[in-house]
C-alpha cells in the first residue's frame, strides 16, 4: 500500500479552482537543498503514515464537498503502488492532480495514458544544463525534457513552475526556462523561502526582492498565455 506520510485536510493553493486536500508522499530522487519538506526527502521511514483505509474513509465522508486531490511529495511517481492508490480516489469521483519533478516521464506517460490524473504541476528546477547542480543529483536531462513535451502534449489542465533561489538560479536562468518551455499554457514563478531547508545553510540565504521577482515574470509574459508570481 501506499505510504501516506502527510495530509492537508484544506489545500486553498494547491489545486486551483478546486476544493481539495493534499496528501504528501514520502522519498525523492533529488537533493535540491532549498527543498521545504527535508523529512519526507530524507527521513520519510521516521514519518508516522496514515493507513490507506482511513484515507479512503476520509474521502468518503467528504464526497459532497470535497472537489479533488493534490498527491504531492517527495516525488510520487516513485511508489510502486501510485496507480492503484489513484484509481482508487478516481473511483470515488475526485478529480487528481499530481505534483513532479519530472523524473519519470515513462510512468508520467502511463498515468496520462490510464487517465489517472486530470491536472499535473511540474517543478522546472533549472535550464537543463545546471540540473545536477541544482538539483545534487544524478538527473537525466532527457527524461527532463520528455516529461515536458509529455505534459504540454497529454490535452489535461496543467502548469509548470520554477522557485528561483539567489545563487541558483536568475533573471537569465529563467529566460532560458522559458525558451525550453515556449508555448506551454501556464508558467508559475515561486518566492524562496528560506524556512525548514534540507540544506541549513540555506536558511540564512535573502530571498529576492519583490521587484526582482516581478522583473522574471516581465521576462516570462511572452512565452507563456498565464504567468504567475507565488509568494511575493
Amino acid at each position: 500500500m501506499v505510504e501516506i506520510k502527510g495530509l492537508e485536510k484544506f489545500a486553498s493553493k494547491d489545486f486551483p479552482g478546486h476544493i481539495s486536500s493534499t496528501v504528501f508522499l514520502g522519498g525523492c530522487n533529488f537533493r535540491c537543498p532549498y527543498c521545504q519538506n527535508p523529512d519526507l526527502v530524507l527521513r520519510p521511514g521516521a514519518l508516522p503514515s496514515i493507513p490507506w483505509a482511513d484515507f479512503m474513509s476520509y474521502l468518503d465522508e467528504r464526497k459532497n464537498w470535497l472537489e479533488g486531490v493534490c498527491v504531492s511529495g517527495g516525488e510520487p511517481l516513485l511508489e510502486k503502488n501510485l496507480m492503484e492508490f489513484l484509481r482508487a480516489i478516481k473511483d470515488r469521483n475526485f478529480l487528481v492532480k499530481l505534483d513532479t519533478n519530472g523524473s519519470f516521464p515513462v510512468r508520467l506517460e502511463e498515468l496520462v495514458r490510464e487517465k489517472l490524473v486530470d491536472s499535473i504541476a511540474m517543478d522546472i528546477k533549472a535550464p537543463l544544463e545546471k540540473y545536477r547542480e541544482v538539483t545534487k543529483s544524478d538527473v537525466n536531462e532527457a527524461d527532463i525534457a520528455r516529461s515536458i513535451e509529455i505534459i504540454k502534449n497529454s490535452g489535461l489542465e496543467y502548469m509548470f513552475r520554477t522557485t528561483v533561489v539567489p545563487g541558483l538560479g536568475d533573471a537569465e536562468d529563467i529566460e532560458k526556462i522559458c525558451q525550453m518551455l515556449a508555448k506551454a499554457e501556464i508558467f508559475q514563478i515561486q518566492q524562496f523561502s528560506p524556512t525548514n531547508t534540507l540544506d541549513a545553510s540555506y536558511l540564512q540565504k535573502k530571498p529576492y526582492s519583490r521587484e526582482e521577482i516581478q522583473k522574471m515574470a516581465g521576462i516570462a509574459q511572452p512565452y507563456f498565455s498565464e504567468v504567475r508570481v507565488e509568494g511575493i
